[in-house]
């Protein structure tokens, strides 16, 4: 096990960025279409097929998920992810034609020092193309990588985070995140994630809770203050398990795992965030209906939790005068 969704066997990923624009790409592609639905908590979304994902529509599976900065010019990176894959054969069949199936979510990155003054069209359709070319199913970068590459907190720069776990029956759960919320993933002003009673390993450095906590460590911090505005942020996370699932049973793993978040942000779910859930499953392991998609639920929460901390903990800060540190630069050598 890499503790990567990569762990998910036929799940590959890949990124792009540019790093004048300081934004990025990241294409989750499935090597045969999966079951999937999707959670929306966020009071300010951007999503590509987020309709086509609900139950009582028609397609159940896809080919593949987007994740980009550029706000709703980050839309375009599905177009780019579908390039690629039609250029494979892939896609849902419409009599002779073949629609490669690429829901996708954006967040805002626009103000972080990046050059956003790009020429008629923005770079998310090229860099979409590149992320699902590149993709892999073996380890991948964390950090300041892919959509994550321009994704900042409130006190820390966020990025790209990823875990995975097995469950005692022997399915699999893996997510990747995208960390760019409104409020805080550490505790305080101190090293501590919110995450860490779900930490394995020492993978977000080990640092556990602080010994006790103060008024101040559970004050509202959020990012811009009080002109913060609902565009100005968003996590985006994907879960992925090889259980067998029904597509009102995937919704419902992406509704219990989206309470990672909140054991992960503080605060969460906001009207300034754009919070979103995707859930996948590639349909190749049995679970019981009822306590086995509990229990994959429970666990997909705790993934996503572990994901988010990680990608604020593997970032590194952006080479952008008044940007924000890494949690590394603040940390590392204490």
């Amino acid at each position: 096990m890499k503790n990567l969704l990569t762990d998910i066997p036929g799940v590959r990923v890949g990124h792009a960025h540019d790093a004048a624009v300081a934004s990025g790409v990241t294409a989750v592609i499935f090597d045969k279409a999966a079951v999937a639905s999707v959670d929306v908590r966020g009071g300010g979304p951007g999503i590509r097929d987020g309709a086509l994902l609900e139950p009582v529509n028609t397609v159940e599976r896809i080919d593949a998920i987007a994740l980009s900065g550029g706000s709703a010019f980050g839309l375009e990176a599905g177009g780019g992810v579908q390039a690629w894959l039609a250029e494979q054969g892939r896609g849902f069949a419409v009599g002779d034609a073949l629609i490669p199936i690429v829901p996708g979510a954006v967040q805002f990155d626009m103000l972080n020092g990046g050059n956003k003054k790009w020429n008629r069209f923005p770079p998310y359709r090229d860099l979409g193309y590149v992320a699902a070319a590149a993709a892999t199913d073996g380890a991948f970068a964390l950090g300041t990588v892919g959509a994550g590459f321009g994704a900042t907190t409130v006190n820390f720069k966020g990025g790209l985070g990823s875990a995975s776990a097995v469950l005692s029956n022997g399915v699999r759960v893996a997510a990747i995140a995208s960390v760019n919320a409104v409020g805080s993933v550490t505790v305080g002003d101190g090293p501590w994630f919110w995450a860490a009673p779900f930490e394995q390993d020492r993978e977000f450095g080990g640092r556990g809770l602080p010994p006790s906590f103060t008024p101040d460590m559970l004050a509202m911090r959020l990012k811009g203050g009080p002109a913060a505005s609902s565009i100005e942020n968003t996590t985006l996370a994907i879960v992925v398990t090889d259980a067998i699932l029904t597509k009102p049973q995937v919704k419902r793993l992406a509704v219990i795992a989206q309470t990672g978040f909140a054991r992960a942000i503080y605060p969460v779910h906001a009207p300034l965030d754009g919070d979103i859930v995707f859930a996948a499953a590639t349909c190749d392991t049995p679970i019981d209906p009822l306590y086995g998609l509990t229990e994959l639920g429970a666990v997909a929460a705790n993934v996503i939790a572990r994901a988010i901390a990680r990608g604020v903990y593997e970032a590194t800060a952006l080479p952008f005068a008044g940007t924000l540190p890494s949690w590394k630069n603040r940390f590392a050598t204490e």
